[in-house]
């Protein structure tokens, strides 16, 4: 009610306030790189925009970029590539000391880095003002609903938006804290559940058998996508509340019918990010084949490396790259054993055998995402490519109760019946048109369900180590 109180040529102030106390919380010293980062990308911008010169503008672009990706690299990078050419030298007996920072990672550093980047990469490309109200950008850079853990925001989109005259919407709010209730529900009710029975198995996968590694694995494709997807609901939902409106960051991605249409649906905002600022500058598709498939090996490198300072991460960004030269390599001869089955013509069927093989795919490569090194990755797929089959009844949640096994499974069944019938309604639209009575009934229980069967542990989303 306060934000609503104020009025609107100051509710920048409390919004810039409210993001700045919401990332002390976490670590309060950290909060200075956040303040470096807008001060010099909000003058860069500024340099930027006072001159036509392509030169000077180079240079203040190449200034964001530097301390930027410095301090990205300082903090997230160093002691992963440091580490990385110690143990080649020492593989060759070239020993030497290696340096290392012991420094906390700052949370969510790589997602309010590449939203501030976008902006002045979109001003040296002339498709973004430079914004002179040093508040309002501060207030871009460290918007608290989506400072964290995204989505990654436009300035072009954002900004606008801060000096929209904002009017209290009943049917916004309503909408926003019934977005912000499925988050919950898919972070508390299905993600933190699940995270029970893959961290006990992932953590120590030498003592299980194929199995529970399997299970486990299915599991973390719906823990990992329930604990970002319920984040960016309640990011997006928390901002509708107060009238801002965030890019949609997924659209039900398990139904994708390729890796290519997976990345359209998964964290919608990075990868459209990575398809902008990354792989369009280096060509796109509209070069030579073997430099197309080089432009998609890169982005998903780099893609992989910005989720974490692993080679787990790595490992999974080229396996992705694979995956797409691969469809593409492979298009054709597709098309003729899909003509020579006749499936062609059964497009249901098709689509169907499609899914599957996607969603097994994205799995496949969820298995180093999850592994706490590629050594245990692929003694995890060794264990499942060796799977005794007899076995696979035996001892297979050996660290969930039955109990929690039936929430989550049920759990799931209904977050995909939802997302199902989201294909053909908005069930909000449809629970919208039913009785004063009905309506409050089914948002009450929901909200009873989200307090009983949700798991109140400290259990971090998953995207804040990012």
């Amino acid at each position: 009610m306060a934000y609503f109180s104020m009025p609107y040529r100051y509710r920048w102030i409390l919004l810039l306030l409210a993001s700045y106390y919401f990332y002390m919380c976490w670590k309060a010293e950290y909060l200075l790189l956040i303040i470096v980062s807008t001060l010099i990308d909000y003058f860069a911008a500024l340099m930027m925009g006072n001159t036509d010169n392509k030169n000077k503008r180079k240079k203040y672009l190449f200034l964001s970029l530097l301390s930027n990706l410095g301090l990205l690299f300082a903090f997230k990078y160093f002691n992963f590539f440091s580490g990385s050419v110690y143990g080649i030298a020492n593989h060759f007996n070239i020993f030497y000391h290696s340096p290392t920072f012991k420094l906390l990672l700052p949370v969510g550093i790589s997602f309010y880095t590449f939203q501030t980047l976008s902006y002045t990469i979109d001003v040296y490309r002339g498709k973004q003002k430079p914004e002179k109200h040093l508040g309002i950008f501060a207030v871009y850079v460290a918007f608290f609903p989506q400072l964290v853990a995204g989505p990654i925001e436009r300035s072009t989109h954002l900004l606008p938006q801060f000096y929209r005259k904002n009017d209290v919407d009943y049917d916004r709010i309503s909408d926003g804290l019934k977005q912000m209730a499925w988050g919950f529900f898919k972070k508390l009710v299905i993600a933190d559940r699940l995270a029970i029975y893959v961290n006990a198995i992932y953590n120590h996968p030498e003592k299980f058998s194929g199995a529970p590694l399997i299970l486990a694995t299915y599991f973390f494709a719906f823990q990992i996508y329930c604990d970002f997807s319920g984040y960016s609901d309640i990011a997006i939902g928390a901002s509708k509340v107060m009238g801002y409106d965030l890019m949609a960051n997924f659209n039900r991605p398990y139904f994708s019918k390729s890796i290519g249409e997976f990345w359209k649906r998964w964290h919608i905002s990075l990868s459209t990010w990575f398809r902008d600022y990354v792989y369009i500058p280096l060509g796109g598709n509209r070069v030579v084949k073997w430099r197309w498939y080089y432009n998609l090996f890169v982005t998903f490198l780099i893609s992989g490396l910005w989720h974490g300072a692993n080679w787990t991460f790595v490992f999974w960004g080229v396996l992705h790259g694979f995956y797409l030269v691969f469809s593409i390599w492979t298009e054709t001869i597709r098309e003729k054993v899909a003509r020579l089955f006749k499936i062609d013509k059964r497009q249901k069927i098709q689509n169907l055998i499609k899914m599957f093989i996607t969603f097994h795919l994205v799995c496949f490569g969820w298995i180093f995402f999850r592994a706490n090194s590629l050594k245990d990755g692929f003694m995890i797929i060794k264990k499942i490519v060796l799977i005794d089959l007899h076995q696979l009844s035996i001892n297979v949640v050996p660290q969930m109760e039955k109990y929690n096994l039936a929430v989550a499974f049920i759990a799931i069944i209904a977050l995909v019946l939802v997302e199902v019938i989201q294909n053909y309604t908005q069930i909000i639209f449809f629970i919208k048109q039913r009785s004063f009575f009905l309506r409050w009934s089914i948002y009450g229980s929901f909200v009873l369900v989200i307090i009983y069967f949700g798991v109140f542990m400290s259990q971090q989303f998953i995207y804040f180590q990012f």
